[in-house]
């Protein structure tokens, strides 16, 4: 893949991680649950939203609940591959 291809192909998946984002602060509840269990405050989120890393984040929380992966996944109207293939277009990914 070409480097102009990887950097699209990031930029896509982080566009899909504010998505994301943007999907889990829509609900209290599941907002609430985002930052107790990353440790972060919404100042945090409003800071670094734009951060790789930081969205890098926000795909491990939803790959860490199924529900809330295949909850997203319906919403948006895709496949909940696709948002795992997006989480190592980011860094931090470990490939198993």
């Amino acid at each position: 893949m070409s480097v102009t291809a990887e950097r699209a192909a990031a930029e896509r998946a982080e566009t899909l991680a504010l998505q994301a984002l943007a999907y889990i602060a829509a609900d209290e509840e599941r907002f609430q649950r985002f930052l107790a269990l990353t440790g972060t405050t919404p100042d945090d989120v409003r800071a670094r939203a734009a951060d790789p890393h930081f969205l890098a984040g926000v795909y491990d929380h939803m790959l860490a609940d199924e529900a809330l992966l295949v909850a997203f996944a319906d919403t948006a109207d895709i496949a909940s591959e696709t948002i795992v293939a997006a989480r190592y277009r980011l860094p931090g990914a470990v490939m198993e």
